[in-house]
């Protein structure tokens, strides 16, 4: 089993290669499949703003590029500079694309600010009332 601290040091990897030359805010991702695999992913800035990437969309997108749909867990870390200070949480987007993937009493977000210091939130807990999959639903005639 994977353990909580090796998806850490996955995600703290991948603060080198961030691309964040505007906000000089980087963020690593470490994303848990089912399976076993490992997915892991940085964030991707533009000069435009909006076609730029977070790093936990960026290791979804490369898990479902390669046919994982069924996901544990998420390591996130970031910071200035690619120096850890604080707990980094996902952002509003990244949150609604995990719902779309993720059990979310289930799926477990880990913000950390080094190997062994960190905070674990469900899903649930941090989008509660979630539009999801489920929103779109039958409509009751």
């Amino acid at each position: 089993m994977i353990m909580w601290e090796e998806l850490i040091q996955k995600a703290m990897e991948q603060l080198e290669y961030s691309y964040a030359p505007y906000s000089d805010f980087k963020v690593g991702a470490a994303l848990l499949a089912a399976d076993g695999r490992i997915f892991t992913g940085c964030n991707v800035e533009n000069a435009a703003y909006t076609p730029s990437n977070c790093a936990e969309r960026t290791a979804f997108f490369k898990a479902v590029s390669e046919g994982a749909r069924d996901f544990k867990a998420i390591a996130i870390v970031g910071g200035r500079h690619g120096i850890i200070r604080d707990y980094c949480t996902p952002c509003g987007v990244c949150r609604q694309v995990m719902i779309e993937f993720c059990v979310p009493e289930d799926f477990q977000i880990i913000a950390a600010k080094n190997r062994t210091d960190y905070k674990v939130y469900t899903l649930a807990e941090l989008l509660p009332g979630a539009f999801s999959p489920e929103s779109l639903g039958e409509a009751e005639e």
